[in-house]
């Protein structure tokens, strides 16, 4: 009993990390004084701003994700929960990761570009981390599935996309330019290493589908914003599809080597 008791504590704080977050959130949409993220930062992580920019209602994924936060923060908090093992080995690095986030408005909102994209930078390996340590064990219930591995899986499958864009963002707020290549070139290069990416992940991971919903879904509104918005790039829309395609390929290939592993383990034996 008091080894459980010892919980409470990291309950509450990953609690209060999942309401700062929460906070933040509703700051960086423009309420309580804030600005909203499109036109904070000059601009500079609007949709039009760069070629690998989503189109707005991508970022709908972000509502989504904070109440995928809040429910998470509520069940781990939960007495039964209390001992769980997976959530004592993640809790410290999920309430990092919510902090981040706020973190990341803020220096948005302070108009520091490049200082948000070394924060969300920091973020993504974060959410690596915890997307590795979920694969080490299964999750002991379906509602721990979607409230973890799942939560956590759409949360690094969105800022993968947003390192892209954020990154992006800063290289033209610094006027770096093409680095040689040029803007539109560059688009296609991060969108195919982004591709790599995905598809790597979803071997690794066996075809976890949160993680490459929420990829195919910002790659998938990078595709529109070049295809219907401005800047408009046939090119690089055409490349953010196949980008999305891989991703969703690689998935349902390793899902289904992972489903017909057992199968063939009991036809050897």
């Amino acid at each position: 009993m008091t080894d459980r008791a010892s919980d409470v504590p990291r309950q509450l704080l990953l609690a209060a990390a999942a309401v700062i977050a929460a906070v933040a959130a509703v700051i960086g949409s423009g309420a309580l004084g804030g600005t909203p993220i499109a036109e904070a930062a000059d601009g500079a992580l609007a949709a039009d701003a760069t070629f690998v920019a989503p189109a707005g209602t991508a970022f709908a994924i972000w509502s989504l994700l904070y109440v995928g936060f809040l429910a998470l923060a509520v069940w781990q908090a939960l007495p039964a929960q209390r001992g769980n093992p997976r959530v004592r080995d993640l809790w410290w690095l999920i309430a990092l990761s919510l902090l981040l986030n706020a973190l990341w408005i803020a220096t948005v909102q302070l108009g520091w570009v490049y200082v948000s994209a070394v924060v969300i930078l920091v973020l993504l390996a974060t959410l690596a981390v915890i997307f590795a340590r979920c694969l080490r064990t299964r999750p002991a219930s379906r509602v721990e599935a979607v409230l973890l591995d799942g939560v956590m899986g759409l949360y690094l499958g969105w800022v993968v996309v947003a390192t892209v864009a954020n990154i992006a963002a800063a290289l033209k707020a610094g006027d770096v330019g093409g680095l040689g290549l040029g803007a539109e070139p560059w688009a296609v290069v991060v969108l195919v290493i982004a591709a790599a990416v995905g598809a790597g992940l979803a071997f690794i991971s066996g075809g976890r589908a949160a993680f490459a919903l929420a990829m195919i879904w910002g790659l998938g509104w990078i595709a529109v914003g070049r295809l219907a918005e401005a800047p408009e790039s046939a090119v690089v829309g055409g490349v953010a599809v196949g980008a999305a395609v891989v991703v969703a390929l690689a998935t349902g290939a390793a899902r289904l080597g992972r489903e017909a592993r057992p199968a063939r383990v009991a036809t050897t034996s």
